[in-house]
């Protein structure tokens, strides 16, 4: 059973689900799912299948259905972490255990290293960590390419520009930037612009997550045990890529999962991932079996 609340912070109204009893009747912690610039519609898949765990999602400010009143339209690791760890307060159940997803694996390693009494157990899966890895400003050009499409062209064209990058397999070379610009109707995406400038994936308003770095020397000082998850899909591409250069930097092997960047989702956003193989592997690593 799912309820649903909103922690009113000063500076934004957070809303977040709880999918089952609070306090836990298993004897483990509640099981945290976060995503960016995903909201917890994109956990649904994955919370219903931890049907004997309670699971909590939320929006993180300024998305979904969190309304921020900070005056800002930027998103940062930093200020996510503060969400979070307000959430986890206000729960009373914490430390918790978290599952977290591309941004939201940014966040997370944040909240890491500034709560380190938060988080139990963190699986940070495909953290799009651009400046860790070894063509750092070449991905940041890339990065700023995509930006560049949307700006002139509009969310298609901003959005097809982001495919190719993310599916572009090894390091960014001349080759990638001498290629022409990607079609959107090539990807089954519209042609026209509508006009609209703010979206989170596609304009710089995300920058400060992919071009985060992480503190290693807290991260692996806190009592968190940190697992870095990359999908077996993902290993040559850019979000493969960033997860080996994150859990290098945190002197660990990266952990396999099935499937790719989305491999918790069902068919419902279009790019359906291995969603019972991923719960089960998820299970796994949080029971410290794998």
């Amino acid at each position: 059973m799912k309820k649903t609340h909103t922690l009113k912070t000063a500076g934004a109204d957070l809303v977040y689900d709880v999918h089952g009893p609070l306090p836990t009747t298993d004897g483990r912690p509640p099981l945290f799912m976060i995503g960016q610039p995903m909201d917890a519609t994109g956990f649904a898949a994955l919370a219903a299948r931890f049907p004997d765990r309670t699971a909590v999602t939320y929006d993180p400010r300024g998305l979904g259905r969190s309304v921020r009143r900070d005056g800002r339209t930027d998103h940062t690791p930093e200020t996510q972490a503060d969400d979070v760890h307000a959430l986890i307060r206000e729960l009373g159940a914490g430390p918790v255990e978290m599952f977290a997803s591309s941004g939201g694996a940014v966040t997370a390693l944040a909240v890491v290293a500034r709560y380190p009494g938060d988080v139990t157990v963190l699986v940070a899966h495909e953290p799009p960590l651009i400046t860790l890895t070894s063509d750092g400003p070449a991905a940041v050009r890339a990065r700023a390419a995509v930006r560049d499409a949307y700006e002139k062209r509009g969310w298609g064209a901003g959005m097809a520009a982001f495919v190719a990058m993310t599916s572009w397999e090894g390091e960014f070379t001349e080759a990638y930037f001498a290629q022409p610009e990607a079609d959107p109707a090539a990807f089954g995406m519209p042609t026209e612009d509508d006009g609209s400038r703010d979206d989170p994936l596609l304009s710089d308003r995300s920058w400060a997550i992919s071009s985060y770095r992480p503190d290693a020397d807290a991260i692996t000082g806190a009592p968190t045990r940190v697992v870095i998850a990359v999908g077996e899909e993902s290993r040559a591409v850019q979000t493969g890529r960033t997860s080996a250069a994150t859990a290098e930097l945190l002197g660990q092997p990266v952990t396999v999962f099935p499937s790719h960047h989305g491999g918790f989702l069902d068919g419902e956003f279009g790019y359906p991932g291995k969603p019972d193989e991923f719960a089960r592997r998820l299970r796994e690593v949080l029971d410290g079996a794998a």
